[in-house]
């Protein structure tokens, strides 16, 4: 049996097609069970839920009184019944042969953790969020991060979303860490990996993530994702609990803030400030006018969106820092 988990809060926008492509999928529904696990949603979340959970015998709810992703993973885990755990996200879609493609790969490679490529998309396409996604899909937005890049052949990496495990991988590497508001699954991998597991991601397969559609959500999304890195490594003790590529946007922020701080003391060091937002900003404007040409998207769309993730994460990892006395 497989059992899927997939935390909730909030999601009302995305939830229906999120069961309705699991509801496609070509796993034999006798051998699966989908346990949502919603942190308290006030919205139509639930009542979503519920009503497919009505129609559908291996649909189940569950409640989580923390909210957060660790303790709902690790509820369901708990929870279910199969011998092979699946992480789902309701921001997604899954292509129709998602589960049985991991599930399949996950015998055949040994691995520890097997996942696909996660493509990003938009519900509502208009110029701002097209440019968005394609910065979240591009190596100059997001880093040599595989899995939104794309591969042709498996490969072992450091880490896959909405991945697939044997049951008995918990119970060797641990559940998932209930300090951690994010990089939960980031962390979990990277333990599995200090301990000699593999993880592995194929082509067989994808996934579809809807990405924030405005500046001020993918501001926020990102922010929080820079504070938690640092966060993560105060928590775990453990540098390689992320990779070097998570801590590029807080360089580049140092790179402003500290010139003009130091320019205080003696002013022309507030011209290290100007080089680096100029090279930074040549750079990207030179790629932003290349995808606008050959993707027929808006420049100042594109480079808009590659300041504000660049800027909020980073802004985020210093921010990070600067409350690391105050954390218990």
């Amino acid at each position: 049996m497989l059992s899927v988990i997939c935390p909730i809060y909030y999601e009302e926008k995305y939830i229906r097609n999120c069961i309705e492509s699991i509801l496609e999928q070509d796993y034999p529904k006798n051998d699966l069970e989908v346990i949502f696990v919603d942190g308290g949603s006030k919205d139509d979340t639930r009542r979503i839920v519920e009503e497919y959970a009505a129609r559908f015998p291996f649909i189940r709810l569950l409640d989580n009184p923390h909210r957060i992703v660790p303790y709902a993973m690790n509820l369901g885990i708990q929870a279910a019944k199969g011998e092979i755990i699946m992480r789902l996200d309701a921001h997604a879609m899954y292509e129709r042969n998602y589960f049985s493609a991991l599930v399949r790969r996950l015998k055949e490679l040994k691995a520890d953790n097997v996942g696909a490529v996660c493509k990003t998309d938009v519900l509502h396409k208009n110029p701002k969020s097209l440019a968005i996604r394609e910065v979240l899909s591009n190596k100059f937005g997001v880093g040599d991060s595989t899995f939104r890049t794309g591969i042709s052949e498996v490969q072992e990496v450091d880490t896959v979303p909405f991945g697939c495990w044997r049951r008995d991988v918990f119970e060797k590497y641990g559940y998932y860490d209930v300090r951690l508001v994010r990089n939960q699954d980031i962390e979990l991998n990277k333990r599995i990996l200090r301990g000699g597991g593999r993880i592995c991601i194929v082509p067989d397969t994808y996934s579809i993530y809807y990405a924030r559609e405005t500046y001020r959500r993918l501001a926020r999304n990102n922010f929080g994702n820079g504070l938690w890195n640092i966060w993560t490594v105060y928590y775990t003790r453990q540098f390689s609990s992320l990779c070097i590529r998570h801590f590029i946007p807080l360089l580049f922020v140092l790179s402003l803030v500290l010139p003009v701080l130091a320019s205080f003391i003696w002013w022309p060091l507030i011209g290290v400030a100007c080089l680096s937002l100029l090279a930074y900003t040549s750079l990207l404007g030179a790629i932003s006018w290349r995808l606008a040409v050959d993707k027929h998207l808006n420049f100042l769309y594109l480079l808009a969106s590659f300041l504000v993730l660049h800027v909020s994460y980073g802004w985020g990892s210093l921010c990070g820092i600067v409350k690391l006395p105050f954390l218990k």
